[in-house]
């Protein structure tokens, strides 16, 4: 058990939140004119940019794919992104090891075989933490890519999960990841309903593991909604600007 107060008798989170509440979420796109593609998020006080490149010449002549093109994600932490004010190393493993993930998410997504012999970078870049980092770079990578006009079979839609005191929780924050809540985050596909990545990062009895998932699932529609709503924004304003 957690020594946080995770929920209070009165059924409340940390944060005012009910447990199967999901937080404020506000996106914009095309947010950086040099990009071929951008977007920002917010998920409560959790912030991240994405900006997507390409599909451009590789760079590295080494790493073409004749057949499709190469993507390469790299995700940062800004270093005053916490109150820890803690360097944050270029190479570091951890950032590295979610980079690939967050990559091995989008390579099943995107029609990389439209593009042969050549590559689509996406740059993601956390300004500011409050739990949930992975899971808003995914959404907000997802957001750029569709404003970079790069073709997807579906969105790539991604929510947490946890579960303390025989509780489900959804989304979690920075205080509840904090206080040793299992914490599951998924990717999902929401047309097919098909999961493309999954992450806990500690353990979670097995009894508890379909219930969490299921949740973490029904976040990643309620984010589908949200981020479909910000593109179908985007594409009145742009259609306005043209017509005028």
């Amino acid at each position: 058990m957690s020594r946080v107060e995770i929920i209070t008798p009165e059924g409340l989170r940390v944060d005012g939140r009910r447990p199967l509440e999901l937080r404020r979420v506000l996106t914009r796109t095309g947010v950086l004119s040099q990009a071929d593609g951008s977007a920002y998020i917010e998920q409560g006080n959790t912030k991240c940019l994405a900006a997507v490149y390409g599909p451009r010449e590789p760079v590295k002549r080494a790493g073409v794919l004749h057949d499709r093109a190469n993507i390469n994600v790299e995700y940062n932490v800004a270093s005053f992104s916490s109150g820890e004010r803690k360097q944050k190393l270029r190479r570091d493993r951890r950032l590295l090891e979610i980079s690939s993930m967050i990559k091995q998410t989008f390579e099943t997504v995107i029609i990389t075989t439209t593009f042969p012999r050549s590559e689509i970078d996406i740059y993601l870049q956390i300004l500011q933490i409050d739990g949930g980092a992975v899971h808003a770079a995914i959404n907000v990578a997802t957001l750029a890519l569709i404003d970079a006009g790069i073709p997807m079979t579906d969105y790539v839609c991604a929510c947490s999960a946890g579960f303390v005191n025989d509780q489900p929780l959804l989304d979690l924050n920075y205080l509840e990841e904090s206080a040793d809540v299992p914490t599951l985050t998924v990717a999902l596909l929401p047309k097919s309903g098909k999961i493309t990545m999954l992450g806990l990062e500690s353990r979670l009895h097995v009894d508890k593991l379909e219930p969490v998932i299921t949740l973490a699932a029904d976040g990643c529609m309620q984010m589908k909604d949200t981020l479909d709503e910000a593109i179908r924004t985007s594409t009145r304003k742009l259609a306005k600007t043209v017509l005028n």
